[in-house]
């Protein structure tokens, strides 16, 4: 996928752009960038016009002084208004769903509507808990690199035992033998990642209190209850603080990673349904 690079007002921001039609404007989750097209799946570029921009300290958008989701939104807007976008769909995933509800929250002449998928929708880990712990200790910038780099490497020799290793990380559901297609999907996906300077500003992510209940927009929430990296209880919170909201609970083998598995299906055609809606 081509990507560019502009520079706002607010600093530089890489992005990458597909397809022609309505723009659906998507924010990554943890460890991605603008390369990454899992959540395109069941999107016609010939109806949708896909703008993935590299979050603040991913990719080629670097950190700078945009360390929370009120600044990374500010950044984002910025580009929109450069691509000349009036007015959008959001769809934040996983850790960007803050960023997203600092959009929908803070720019509602812009943003039309707004979809949470598996996506943090408030403080996500404590800062005494063994994730947050693991994290801090893994994803720094200075041990990521190698980190992902010894996962690819190892992802091209053993793929399934690869992809069996991080499933626990991604779905409750009891560990079992993995499709060859999932597994595929989901090394393929890898392949892009690199936490950089960006995860660890997720981790550290946080909102004003009220921020949440100020969205307007109609806004779908689709969270498995098999998540095993952003609990549930995120889309119930974003379910009862978000008045105009519809949420589809899950209970698919891939949690977390919804768009993997035969029953992706669904929820991928709920979102085509609620963005022609």
């Amino acid at each position: 996928m081509k990507t560019e690079t502009i520079t706002t007002k607010y600093g530089q921001i890489e992005y990458a752009v597909k397809g022609n039609g309505k723009p659906v404007l998507f924010l990554h989750g943890g460890h991605s960038n603008c390369r990454e097209t899992l959540f395109h799946k069941g999107f016609d570029p010939a109806r949708f016009q896909l703008i993935t921009p590299s979050r603040p300290g991913y990719g080629n958008t670097p950190l700078l002084n945009n360390n929370s989701p009120k600044e990374a939104a500010e950044l984002i807007i910025s580009l929109a208004e450069q691509l000349g976008l009036n007015k959008f769909i959001v769809y934040a995933v996983s850790a960007g769903g803050l960023t997203g509800i600092e959009m929908a929250g803070n720019y509602p002449e812009r943003v039309e509507k707004l979809i949470l998928a598996s996506a943090v929708t408030k403080k996500w880990l404590d800062k005494n808990g063994k994730i947050y712990k693991t994290a801090k200790m893994l994803f720094n910038p200075k041990t990521e690199s190698f980190v992902w780099g010894m996962m690819r490497f190892f992802s091209g020799i053993f793929p399934g035992a690869i992809a069996s290793n991080f499933y626990p990380q991604f779905s409750k559901k009891r560990p079992h033998k993995l499709a060859k297609s999932d597994i595929k999907e989901l090394i393929t996906t890898f392949k892009h990642y690199h936490s950089k300077s960006g995860f660890m500003c997720d981790i550290e992510h946080d909102i004003e209190g009220d921020l949440i209940s100020k969205i307007k927009c109609p806004t779908l929430i689709i969270h498995s209850k098999n998540d095993n990296s952003v609990s549930f209880e995120h889309a119930e919170y974003a379910s009862t603080m978000i008045k105009n909201s519809k949420l589809i609970e899950l209970d698919n083998e891939w949690g977390h990673m919804f768009w993997i598995g035969s029953d992706s299906t669904r929820p991928i055609k709920e979102t085509i349904k609620f963005i022609e809606q």
